[in-house]
């Protein structure tokens, strides 16, 4: 999304009056001053700030998901594959997921256009945990499990879990639960092929206190005003919990 179009969406004006502001050297993006037009923006993934004050939209909106597979978490796609938006009523503000799931990954999805709180649930250094149910080919060794706990290297990129167990074994393979603290890009699908082992399915059972519950694929709701503090209390946040639309 451009970057003059979302601070309209979060109530700083017109487009127009939004690229003057960004011509005036008030707006920055993940720390970084943006003076020049044009610049692109992943709204719940980059911190967008004017004179300090960071861009929010003005009403907000908090849901839960229970992504299938085969369902995209942009909310378009230039080749018409189904996005997480053709599961969804029609809604009055534009939102995202909180981080994403890949295309054959499934699970919870917290949907929102609140910033702040997205930023807070993504970002590694407010430690708010993801829990994830993995079935792969083959057991893992605990040296290998060792080795995804302290962390290793792929493509130049330092990852680690914060926990692997076991779960169970059954016919359609071995079954562990993995937390993370970080999410990087298809992260629990590359370590574990680091180690020659391969992912059947993977499904995001919790983000902090929230937990994907009894949600049938492709169904959400809003979440409840208890739901939304206590993960805005994971997140380092207060309380208050804004409207749920």
């Amino acid at each position: 999304m451009r970057l003059q179009k979302y601070l309209a969406d979060c109530g700083f004006g017109s487009r127009r009056a939004c690229e003057v502001l960004i011509d005036s050297g008030v707006v920055s993006v993940d720390g970084v001053v943006v003076s020049r037009q044009g610049v692109q923006v992943v709204p719940c993934e980059q911190e967008v700030r004017v004179r300090g004050k960071l861009a929010v939209s003005e009403k907000r909106i908090y849901l839960i998901m229970n992504k299938p597979r085969g369902i995209l978490c942009t909310s378009d796609d230039p080749r018409g594959r189904r996005t997480f938006r053709d599961l969804l009523p029609h809604l009055p503000s534009r939102i995202y997921t909180v981080g994403r799931l890949d295309l054959d990954s499934e699970g919870l999805l917290i949907i929102t256009n609140d910033g702040e709180l997205c930023n807070r649930l993504i970002h590694p250094r407010h430690h708010v945990p993801k829990l994830y149910s993995a079935i792969l080919t083959r057991r893992l060794s605990e040296r290998e499990m060792d080795l995804m706990r302290k962390g290793m290297r792929i493509d130049g990129e330092r990852m680690r879990m914060t926990d692997i167990r076991f779960h169970r074994r059954s016919a359609k393979g071995v079954a562990y639960r993995i937390t993370l603290k970080e999410g990087k890009n298809r992260q629990i699908r590359r370590m574990i092929s680091a180690v020659g082992v391969q992912v059947k399915r993977l499904r995001r059972l919790q983000i902090g206190p929230l937990k994907l519950g009894e949600l049938k694929a492709g169904e959400s709701r809003f979440l409840a005003k208890s739901e939304l503090a206590r993960l805005r209390e994971a997140a380092g946040m207060n309380a208050a919990t804004g409207r749920n639309g």
